[in-house]
């Protein structure tokens, strides 16, 4: 009697789908699900603050309880994957993650909704780093790098997406921007699992978890980032501020110094002896706080200033979208063959000219005259930048540090947004700010885009002095 068919063996008989093609399908929705809720919620900002009195300090908290855990615990989440399986913990992540957005739907107060964030933080990043390793696993070569600008493209699109379907769930309730994530988690467990003899590991038993440096880096980011929020309002020089402030920085010092020390650590800081991965890490930083406050304030200046419905806000930005999606594989290809400073150079200027554009967005301005074009520009440059900067990201350790990398590289991402969220209102004079008055955001804005410009170009001098003609390039020096 024939032995009967597994039902994942079913699916990829029925559809016709390599395996290894349910795994990127299953790492592009499980990521995907992370960054849309990193990304969707600037949408309902307005909503959130009106529902719950908030001023500018308290939406800063609902955006930063998500990126604070998602950025301090990426690399455990990298290091748990390595040590008990990328797949299984992938799935896991993915569950919580699902389970704690569902509680922010429903979340009474402020307080809760906070927390209910920094469970969805801690749940992303064991989701995170492991989608993006599990390509490593499941494909080789060229494939690769198109598999990997597949996964950069869908998970910036995903990114710039948050804003349309949050404005198109807000007009409801601002709370299903929260629930919307809930089916995305479920179908990228279900579809990784179809394809899991392509990518599943056993993990590694002996493999040790950094859970003191871990401990250290969180509370220590949380430390700063809540000094850098309260600080405007209560006073840079209160006791309290002054207390967590310091607490913060010493925490942070700490973690290096535990870093230095312990056999195995969360993130061997031997690695940053590559110019390539310092450089690829350092670009990262510099651009995506400029992608991040440059979503962020937009979403505010459409809404608040220049009264655009929430839907109309998120669909001003759909020519990124759709740049992102034409271009990002074809990015990933070209830097394969032919290197991928070039690309990262070009599209790193290219999204600072479109930030720039995004200057004359203002009361009475039109969509097709402004708008548009600095979003198309800051969509082509994005389009050149990201799959590059992903596939050096990775090449730049040896294989079998893939988990590492992607933690790393992922953790410095979130970390940028964590950042610009934290210090940009300081920068551009709304750290404190009671209540989001359009006279203050409008003159506000015009600083960000100035300030965005300049984090672009500081990204392409980075890389034009630290990234090579190879992808797989070490340098040490």
């Amino acid at each position: 009697m024939p032995e009967r068919a597994s039902w994942t063996d079913r699916c990829v008989q029925t559809f016709g789908v390599p395996r290894s093609h349910w795994v990127l399908i299953g790492s592009i929705l499980g990521s995907g699900a992370v960054f849309i809720e990193g990304s969707v919620t600037t949408v309902a900002l307005p909503a959130i603050a009106a529902d719950f009195h908030l001023g500018i300090a308290g939406l800063q908290w609902v955006m930063n309880g998500y990126l604070l855990t998602l950025s301090a615990l990426i690399l455990l989440g990298g290091a748990l994957g390595d040590r008990f399986s990328r797949r299984r913990v992938f799935g896991v992540g993915l569950i919580g993650f699902g389970v704690a957005s569902l509680a922010c739907a429903v979340a009474p107060s402020p307080t809760l909704l906070v927390v209910a964030r920094v469970v969805q933080g801690m749940s992303g990043a064991l989701v995170v780093p492991n989608s993006l390793a599990l390509l490593e696993t499941a494909f080789t070569g060229e494939a690769r790098g198109a598999a990997i600008g597949r996964w950069a493209a869908w998970s910036a699109v995903s990114t710039a997406l948050g804003p349309l379907v949050g404005g198109w769930l807000v007009g409801a309730s601002w709370r299903f921007v929260f629930v919307c994530v809930a089916p995305f988690a479920i179908a990228a467990v279900v579809a990784v699992n179809v394809g899991a003899k392509a990518c599943d590991d056993p993990g590694r038993p002996s493999a040790r978890v950094d859970y003191l440096g871990a401990s250290a880096v969180t509370l220590g980011l949380a430390g700063l980032v809540g000094a850098l929020i309260a600080g405007p309002d209560a006073g840079f020089g209160h006791p309290w501020v002054l207390a967590i402030g310091v607490g913060g920085v010493t925490l942070l010092a700490a973690f290096i110094f535990v870093e230095r020390r312990v056999r195995h650590p969360l993130l061997p800081l031997d690695v940053f002896r590559s110019r390539q991965f310092s450089g690829v890490n350092g670009t990262t930083l510099v651009v995506y706080a400029a992608i991040n406050a440059v979503f962020l304030f937009l979403m505010l200046q459409l809404q608040s200033v220049m009264h655009y419905s929430p839907i109309a806000a998120g669909a001003s930005l759909l020519p990124i979208n759709g740049l992102m999606l034409a271009f990002s594989p074809l990015a990933g290809r070209v830097a394969e063959r032919r290197g991928p400073r070039r690309p990262m150079v070009i599209g790193c200027l290219v999204a600072g000219v479109g930030s720039l554009l995004f200057m004359r967005v203002r009361p009475g301005a039109s969509y097709v005259t402004t708008v548009l074009p600095a979003a198309t520009a800051f969509g082509l440059g994005l389009a050149c930048f990201v799959a590059p900067l992903t596939s050096v990201a990775l090449g730049a350790l040896d294989e079998d540090l893939a988990g590492l990398a992607s933690g790393v590289n992922n953790a410095v991402a979130r970390l940028a947004g964590l950042l610009a969220t934290a210090v940009i209102p300081l920068a551009i004079g709304l750290g404190g700010a009671r209540e989001l008055r359009a006279d203050q955001l409008a003159a506000a804005f015009s600083r960000t885009t100035v300030i965005c410009a300049t984090l672009c170009l500081a990204g392409a001098a980075v890389a034009a002095f630290t990234i090579g003609d190879r992808i797989g390039a070490r340098d040490t020096s």
